[in-house]
């Protein structure tokens, strides 16, 4: 019952605006915006209708301020007669429609608000669901371990390793790897020719979308590859060096682009000849991979180009 008393009040507040712009046609409906001037015609256009008297304290306690406390009923009762009402119970007769049609409509709008509220409340959780447990991109990048540049100029094989699932094979282009995903941790293998095979596992955090990972260089697949392009040398110490870095036992291939001829296969002794021989049978070594037993080259997989 106390709401209506205020829902009557802020009624009549509208009609006393409706009533003033009668005597001043530029004041505000709005009565809460009044100030100043503004409250001085009020408070002098009430003293000559009803001979009444308000203070400006009282304007702004009642007024502007949406105190929770009615004024007294013989304000009330003024303010009425001023809007051309008998009394306060004369405003409440004449409204009661008004009160009744607002009884009815508040409730609907406060259901519609709240389930407006609650559909809002529902996207924005599931929103924020999504972003936290949902698919993120993951960008690695690989560099080299001792000059610090990205690894750009070879091809890099990314090995994926999902728990449960075969391997998955992809390739990395510009030096770096795009990943998406909503799993925890991620693992996999990074192939690269003149670069350690490595196995990279990360736990992911939503939170940090990139990382470099430095990759150290396959040492003896870049001397292989620069032996193959050097003019002036030291046979015999060539011989030996490659002695050193492959297995007794190691299978080396080497790789054609011509379908018909495929791949051939060289033991130790016969790749070193024909990689030290004067004449170098083998030039412009391209290598595609290498295997270690121990620090030894035990399979070597290559290809010769043309530069």
């Amino acid at each position: 019952m106390q709401e209506n008393e205020h829902i009557y009040f802020a009624l009549l507040k509208k009609e006393i605006a409706a009533r003033l712009q009668q005597t001043i046609p530029g004041i505000s409906l709005s009565i809460e915006s009044w100030k100043g001037q503004d409250i001085v015609h009020f408070q002098e256009d009430l003293a000559n209708k009803v001979n009444g008297r308000i203070s400006e304290k009282w304007f702004y306690t009642h007024v502007k301020l949406n105190n929770n406390n009615l004024p007294r009923i013989d304000i009330l009762n003024l303010l009425s007669k001023y809007s051309g009402y008998i009394d306060w119970a004369d405003f409440k007769l004449k409204n009661n429609n008004q009160i009744e049609n607002i009884a009815v409509e508040e409730p609907k709008k406060r259901k519609v608000f709240l389930w407006t509220s609650i559909c809002m409340v529902c996207v924005i959780m599931i929103f924020s669901l999504y972003k936290i447990f949902g698919p993120h991109k993951f960008q690695f990048c690989f560099v080299d371990a001792d000059k610090k540049t990205l690894i750009n100029n070879q091809p890099i094989q990314i090995i994926l390793l999902n728990e449960g699932e075969s391997p998955v094979i992809t390739q990395c282009i510009n030096g770096c790897f795009e990943l998406k995903t909503a799993q925890p941790k991620i693992k996999f293998i990074v192939k690269t020719p003149y670069y350690k095979i490595d196995t990279i596992t990360r736990v992911l955090n939503k939170y940090t979308s990139g990382e470099s990972i430095h990759l150290q260089t396959n040492d003896y697949a870049l001397m292989i590859y620069y032996f193959s392009r050097s003019k002036k040398v030291d046979w015999d110490k060539r011989r030996k060096q490659l002695d050193y870095m492959i297995a007794e036992n190691a299978r080396i291939y080497q790789v054609y682009d011509d379908d018909k001829v495929g791949m051939e296969l060289y033991n130790k002794r016969e790749f070193i000849n024909k990689l030290t021989m004067p004449v170098q049978s083998l030039k412009n070594i391209e290598i595609i991979e290498t295997m270690y037993t121990g620090s030894k080259i035990s399979v070597l997989r290559f290809r010769q180009t043309q530069q």
